[in-house]
């Protein structure tokens, strides 16, 4: 979840005199709010005005209050932008988000919440699943103590799994912020990570930060599963080059049988980011891709759905 320049201006109510984001998620609201637990990263800081985009984020704290709306009730926020507004816009941020009560991972306020809050756990039906998030960097701008963000660091990642294995979980998740932008593969790095995650007896890890889609892949051996999405691409920004237009929702099942926790379901929903004028106002809406109903329901012109069916056909023969 991006916050550029021109999302915040179309986000802008002149007539309430604030901005409102919910119809940017609102062609998703059914499919979101339609699991247990909805987890996005938040590649900005909610720092409060001035409202900026590139390079250095702050939006409205209407757009977290949108994703709460529409079904999103946690958000990672340990990125590349973490740090965009130093101390003070990690903090704020963290403290929008606990008013709102959406769970959070990935960046502390100071010590005592990251022991505390460190390993998010999510329950639900007797499963126990456990989260932790990670950044590859913060685009050089440093934080400072009191505040803490999760960087990726063999040692630091070794002991955070050894301590949330004796919180009894059935799945172990690693959201991690890595990879080169823009490249459709996952480079050294982070095949390298992820065999050291496997090792280590993560059983799933969702990347982000390249913007466009990376594989997917599966692996079941020996009793064991170990999943990992490389890259999930844009949910929303304004990025409209080809491939960064769009991205991945990936649902996820976990189903317990003779108290084995086991991934029941896995499956991917592309989805396209509709940037379009109406009544002399520039609008965003995240889109599910597939149907030709899109083209009346949502407003899309000829043109659009022609981008938005190339981004659907190109990446599903990539995956």
């Amino acid at each position: 979840i991006m916050g550029h320049d021109a999302q915040i201006k179309s986000a802008w109510n002149p007539l309430e005199k604030r901005h409102c984001y919910d119809s940017v998620f609102y062609p998703l609201k059914d499919i979101i709010s339609s699991v247990d637990f909805a987890i996005a990263n938040l590649e900005v800081t909610l720092a409060g005005p001035p409202y900026i985009g590139y390079p250095q984020f702050s939006s409205p704290d209407e757009l977290a209050i949108a994703c709460k709306k529409n079904g999103i009730n946690v958000l990672v926020t340990a990125n590349n932008h973490s740090c965009d507004r130093r101390n003070t816009g990690i903090i704020r941020t963290l403290s929008v988000l606990d008013s709102l009560e959406i769970s959070h991972t990935g960046t502390f306020k100071n010590i005592k919440n990251r022991d505390a809050e460190n390993l998010l756990i999510l329950k639900k039906n007797g499963i126990k699943i456990g989260l932790l998030n990670y950044t590859y960097g913060t685009n050089g701008i440093p934080f400072s103590d009191p505040v803490s963000v999760n960087l990726i660091d063999s040692a630091l990642i070794k002991k955070d799994i050894a301590n949330a294995k004796k919180s009894n979980l059935d799945k172990l998740i690693l959201f991690v912020h890595w990879g080169s932008e823009y490249q459709d593969l996952p480079n050294s790095y982070q095949k390298k990570y992820n065999a050291f995650f496997y090792e280590l007896g993560v059983d799933v890890v969702i990347g982000s930060h390249p913007h466009v889609i990376q594989p997917m892949e599966y692996v079941s051996k020996n009793n064991r599963e170990f999943l990992t999405v490389y890259s999930l691409g844009n949910f929303v920004s304004n990025q409209r080059k080809e491939g960064r237009d769009g991205g991945a929702i990936f649902r996820l099942s976990f189903n317990k049988k003779d108290n084995k926790v086991f991934i029941s379901r896995k499956e991917y929903l592309l989805t396209w980011v509709h940037k379009f004028e109406r009544s002399n106002k520039i609008h965003y809406q995240v889109l599910p891709c597939s149907k030709e109903i899109y083209l009346k329901k949502y407003f899309l012109n000829e043109a659009d759905y022609t981008k938005m069916y190339r981004f659907l056909t190109k990446s599903r023969a990539h995956l």
